[in-house]
């Protein structure tokens, strides 16, 4: 009898742990404490389904101050133009913002740009931007901002949920979507697949007989399970392959990416723990087009771009008391890759090959404290990061012969960098919050940016393997306003200071021969990647959101004054404008919603003039678009959608090559479909 009542009670535990309900969230660790003092905007799941264009890269144009390289969409642009940046901070295609899906950095393992067609926004939660550098727990690479994608829960992706849209050009969008409970968790799963014939890119007067429609072909499949393993703890595997396929409007412009990621985070109460992996792979041809535009020949072959990327990172929160909060952690990324290219090509075959690239690896620690005393928010962070660049590489040969005609084996780089950012919130009453903040961030120049020559079209630009990482100095002040509960206004003013921007520095014009991509013809500029001095920014940012029953209106507003610090080589460029920086980016959505479930949505964007080069000769004029989008019920679950891309059909300009070609963005897009659920 004593070993039984002693056996019951030791399983009377057991059993009320068993009756007693665990709830996963899906989510890592909440929001930190002190978040409050960063301006950031937040991308609900409204908006991330119910938007025009149903993309991501578009949906995020309506952050104020947030820009792509490139003006054209994920459907057009080349993948390797898609990088994101804040604040006017310029760029060369890699990202100066940090993306992050689920905890996990999304930048190309290679390129550091990304692969926006990856990402559906119907697999998502919401989408949090917070603007500044220096993120100590996010990792390195946040020198405009971070960006977190948050996919979404059980509830958003309960059931079966599908559409069907056709478009303008023989276009079709198409995603499907699963969610169920299992075992105590949840799983998801979606599907999503879009093509389309394209447009031409070159604007009508200078067409030329080579000139065609520009069709992509794009598709994805995600997979995520969460489980609870105790009351405390919970398992969360993601898995995501994708595939994106498209043409730039002649013959011999195809390019590909496919690629698979997986991880693994384990969260506890006050901890987590992420691991992951990414693999991608990415080809591109490359035309030469005369000037008359009535002959095309293929000027090189990007055949394979193999790159991976590994990581991982833990974060402890230690329970200190109400008011307080501390994050400490440490993150690894190791990245490898290498670009495999045929060029030089005579009567239609490459004479040339090349292979280049390496390895980068960053190891990195953070600390970050927040407390809350009455209506004052006060946090402080720092980081130290380690990065290494081993095992960078340049080797071209003859393929007819073998024989080699470069063999450069880079040494190898290593360093220390420390950042850290502080902030404080101060609420001195009513629905007013003002706040303030000073940060430090960098990011290490990618592998593509050390180590592969280029050219589009008559255009070439050489490597730099003695790149230094960029470095950037801020500050911010701003108010948040709510004077109700359905309306918000933010105002923030920012300087900025990146030291070492990477840019494409222009250092000569063809005919001639250049070092390190040979033969540049006539009507072509010679670049090489270097450091700049500096990019000095200062601005001002405005956001608001205001919910009036079945309306609601939001939008932002950013104005930066951004100007090149040069000397050296890069002399000419002293107190230009950065490339690719508007000075003005407004956007604005109206929308209604019935109590039917009927729907509709105007959105407007303006962005203004910006310099296509570093020299600022090629102004790019500004541009204002208007999106539709509405749906209609016809059953309890199945609804008639209609949206229309740039429905005025304003002409867009992405951009204006060396020889004078303009290149446009989307025109006017019409489409029409069904909708299950959601």
């Amino acid at each position: 009898m004593l070993r039984l009542l002693t056996a019951s009670a030791l399983l009377l535990p057991t059993a009320a742990l068993a009756q007693e309900e665990i709830v996963v969230t899906g989510r890592g660790l909440p929001r930190a404490l002190g978040e409050e003092a960063y301006g950031g905007v937040v991308i609900g799941r409204e908006r991330l389904t119910g938007s025009a264009s149903g993309r991501l890269d578009e949906i995020l144009r309506e952050v104020s101050g947030l820009q792509l390289f490139r003006r054209s969409d994920a459907r057009s642009a080349n993948p390797t133009s898609q990088g994101v940046t804040l604040r006017a901070l310029g760029g060369n295609a890699s990202s100066r913002a940090l993306l992050i899906l689920d905890g996990v950095p999304q930048t190309d393992p290679f390129g550091g740009w990304i692969n926006w067609p990856a990402y559906y926004p119907e697999r998502l939660g919401y989408v949090r931007v917070v603007r500044g550098g220096g993120t100590g727990a996010s990792g390195p690479g946040a020198l405009a901002g971070t960006i977190e994608l948050a996919s979404a829960d059980p509830a958003d992706l309960a059931g079966v949920q599908a559409s069907v849209t056709g478009g303008s050009r023989d276009s079709l969008d198409s995603r499907a979507s699963f969610g169920a409970a299992l075992a105590g968790g949840f799983l998801t799963a979606s599907a999503a697949y879009s093509r389309g014939d394209g447009f031409v890119p070159v604007i009508e007067r200078q067409l030329g007989p080579v000139d065609r429609r520009s069709p992509y072909r794009q598709g994805s499949l995600s997979l995520r399970a969460v489980a609870p393993l105790s009351r405390d703890l919970e398992l969360q595997a993601n898995a995501l392959l994708f595939s994106d396929e498209r043409e730039r409007g002649t013959a011999f412009t195809a390019n590909s990416t496919t690629g698979a990621d997986a991880s693994l985070r384990l969260v506890g109460r006050r901890w987590e723990a992420l691991g992951y992996v990414q693999t991608r792979d990415y080809r591109n041809d490359f035309a030469s087009v005369n000037a008359s535009r009535t002959a095309v020949l293929q000027a090189s072959e990007q055949y394979s771009v193999p790159s991976t990327g590994l990581g991982g990172r833990i974060e402890v929160r230690p329970a200190l008391g109400e008011g307080v909060e501390v994050r400490v952690g440490a993150d690894w990324r190791a990245l490898r890759g290498q670009t495999r290219e045929r060029f030089a090509f005579v009567n239609g075959a490459g004479t040339r090959g090349r292979e280049a690239g390496g390895r980068s690896t960053t190891l990195g620690g953070f600390a970050e404290a927040a407390s809350e005393i009455g209506p004052l928010t006060i946090t402080a962070g720092a980081r130290i990061d380690h990065w290494r660049l081993p095992g960078g590489f340049l080797r071209e040969r003859v393929l007819a012969t073998g024989a080699t005609l470069t063999d450069t084996a880079f040494r190898e780089r290593a360093g220390w960098e420390p950042t850290a950012r502080a902030g404080l919130a101060w609420r001195p009453g009513g629905a007013v919050t003002l706040r303030g903040a000073g940060y430090l961030g960098w990011r290490l120049p990618t592998l593509n940016e050390l180590y592969r020559p280029f050219r589009v079209g008559a255009d070439a630009t050489a490597a730099n393997a003695a790149l230094a990482p960029e470095r950037l100095r801020g500050a911010e002040a701003g108010i948040d306003h709510r004077p109700l509960s359905t309306a918000r206004v933010g105002v923030t003013v920012f300087a900025s200071r990146l030291e070492g921007a990477i840019a494409n520095v222009t250092l000569g014009a063809g005919p001639g021969t250049f070092p390190g991509v040979g033969f540049v013809a006539r009507g072509g500029q010679y670049r090489q990647r270097g450091n700049l001095d500096a990019i000095e920014v200062r601005g001002i940012e405005l956001d608001g959101r205001l919910d009036l029953g079945a309306w609601s209106l939001s939008g932002g507003y950013s104005f930066a004054d951004a100007e090149v610090r040069a000397s050296g080589p890069a002399s000419p460029l002293d107190r230009l404008r950065p490339a690719q920086t508007p000075r003005h980016l407004l956007s604005g959505t109206l929308s209604w919603r019935g109590l039917t479930g009927a729907r509709a949505s105007i959105t407007g964007r303006y962005a203004g003039a910006q310099f296509e080069d570093d020299l600022n000769r090629q102004l790019l004029p500004d541009a204002l678009t208007f999106d539709l989008a509405g749906g209609v019920p016809l059953t309890g679950r199945l609804s008639l959608e209609a949206r229309a891309d740039n429905v005025t059909g304003a002409r867009v300009v992405a951009g204006i090559s060396g020889d004078g070609i303009v290149e446009r963005a989307t025109p006017r897009t019409f489409w029409l479909g069904l909708r299950l659920g959601g």
